[in-house]
């Protein structure tokens, strides 16, 4: 090839180069495994945050405040074609003959069970979000006073519009929010377990940075994956503690506060220390089981008790619904719907983008042996079905009981004076076996939150090693620490604001990582089809 020529970055007899060595600069105090560059810059940026936020709280609201709206506002456009490409990108992986390519090659089998595998997946995937939100929402979008909080501007109170609310919770919670997932997981999968490259984010862009991506290019990449991934995750950690709070004064009469919060952020992340020390088997596998058996008792609970016909008719309308409203939804341009927009749909994008790193790396360490195809329709369509389900049952009863005269608990937390913590709690006291299914559901929101911590921590570490999955334990204990003490610096800095800021600010930069990392995705995917 002449030096004139442009050298394609990744051909189909392409054989990608391993001769890395990401453990060259690595320091080893007191038994530790550390990839310097990555670890140190965002420990030491991570706690420079951390006693910023804490030294000035006032100041901290005031940023996080005015931060969070103005990137939504700003950004919208971008992220929401940005997400539109993402989805479309998965579903084409679906039928494309691409999706015959095995994870780990053709004759790697699955390391988990469909059970397990599954179970794990959504503990990761959701965490904390359905609990949280699967009644505030809804009930928000159809009875807020605000008519720009309804989903495309449709009025629910007019008749054949009662679930619009749920339609505009499916749209946050379904197939474009998982499709980001799935395209990060499927690419950190592919190069590492197909390609021999290490499991962390710098490995994806190989055809686009070559021999660059074990530099400073890939320093930076993995960086701020780290930051994406924190800061993602303790949103949903601090939304956590939050309505553990709520749940422990409507059960137990503990007044929430501060210093309540915190000491649950403590003693929870305690409990993902323990998990941290049993393993990926033995702690997230079996806490992630066990959230899943939970979950499903509590969702059959209520689908019984408010209904089970009307229940499985209501999800039928939505899922048609939402399916009819999709491609308005998905739509940046002329919409007067500003408050659902810029207020929810925009922070949702930009905040499962912060999560993609965590997610992704989780799923992909999960998932050799499947094949594309069986990854995306497992990691795409199938939560999409099931979190629709959950916004229904849980949405669509606590809209109907609304619309009858009653539900005052939900009514008084979610539209009267707005404390969404509260909101689960105000529907389930509507229910029969209160007293029952009130502390099961706390203990529900407890065991999310720590495998969502041990996760988290998995991850992180697994990026700051170099990709080394076997990094030593006390450096997931490390970042499982970092994690709860985000978290505190976060809530007292500026509270619900402050999270959604935080997630937000490195969630939009972060989507041109995904974005680029879906193009290499796609030419390690030619190559790897071209070798059957």
């Amino acid at each position: 090839m002449s030096s004139s020529e442009p050298e394609a970055p990744v051909d189909e007899s392409m054989e990608y180069s391993t001769d890395y060595e990401l453990g060259q600069d690595n320091i080893r105090p007191l038994g530790l495994d550390i990839h310097n560059p990555v670890f140190l810059i965002s420990s030491i940026l991570i706690f420079a945050f951390v006693l910023l936020a804490l030294a000035n709280q006032e100041a901290s609201a005031t940023f996080f405040g005015w931060l969070r709206p103005w990137l939504t506002s700003t950004f919208d456009w971008f992220l929401v074609l940005s997400v539109d490409a993402i989805t479309l990108f998965c579903l084409a992986l679906i039928i494309l003959p691409v999706g015959k390519v095995r994870i780990g090659g053709k004759d790697a089998t699955p390391d988990y069970t469909y059970a397990g595998w599954i179970a794990m997946m959504f503990a990761a995937g959701i965490g904390i979000g359905l609990l949280f939100f699967g009644v505030l929402e809804p009930v928000y979008y159809n009875f807020a006073e605000d008519g720009a909080a309804h989903p495309l501007g449709i009025d629910a109170s007019l008749p054949g519009n009662e679930y619009i609310g749920v339609v505009g919770t499916i749209h946050h919670w379904g197939l474009e929010g998982w499709a980001i997932y799935a395209a990060v997981g499927l690419s950190l999968a592919i190069f590492c377990y197909n390609l021999g490259l290490p499991l962390t984010l710098r490995s994806a862009f190989y055809p686009l940075l070559g021999e660059k991506v074990w530099g400073w290019w890939g320093h930076a990449i993995d960086t701020l994956a780290v930051f994406a991934t924190l800061f993602g995750l303790t949103t949903s950690l601090g939304l956590g503690a939050q309505q553990v709070a709520a749940g422990l004064y409507e059960i137990f009469g503990i007044v929430p506060s501060n210093t309540v919060t915190v000491l649950l952020i403590i003693g929870i992340t305690c409990i993902a220390l323990g998990s941290v020390l049993l393993g990926m088997d033995k702690g997230v596998k079996r806490l992630s089981e066990i959230n899943m058996i939970m979950a499903v008792v509590l969702f059959i609970f209520v689908l019984l008790v408010t209904g089970l016909v009307s229940g499985l008719t209501r999800y039928v309308s939505v899922m048609a619904d939402y399916i009819v409203a999709l491609p308005a939804l998905s739509n940046p341009f002329g919409r007067e719907d500003t408050s659902y927009f810029h207020g929810w749909t925009t922070f949702y994008w930009a905040w499962w983008i912060a999560w993609s790193p965590f997610v992704g790396m989780f799923i992909a360490r999960i998932s050799k042996g499947r094949t594309v195809r069986e990854f995306v329709l497992c990691a795409l369509i199938a939560p999409t079905a099931v979190c629709a389900l959950w916004m229904s049952t849980f949405g669509g009863a606590a809209i109907d009981m609304i619309n009858a005269g009653g539900a005052e608990g939900v009514t008084a937390t979610v539209v009267d004076s707005y404390k969404p913590e509260g909101a689960l709690f105000g529907f389930l006291k509507e229910l029969p076996f209160y007293g029952i299914v009130a502390p099961i559901s706390l203990v529900l929101i407890i065991i999310f939150f720590v495998t969502s911590s041990d996760s988290g921590s998995l991850v992180i570490d697994t990026i700051t090693a170099g990709g080394k999955m076997d990094a030593p334990v006390i450096q997931r204990i490390f970042w499982c620490t970092l994690e709860g003490l985000v978290a505190i610096a976060l809530l007292l800095g500026g509270g619900l604001s402050a999270l959604q800021g935080a997630a937000v600010s490195t969630g939009i930069p972060f989507t041109l990582v995904v974005l680029m990392m879906c193009y290499c995705l796609w030419l390690a995917l030619k190559s790897e089809h071209a070798k059957l």
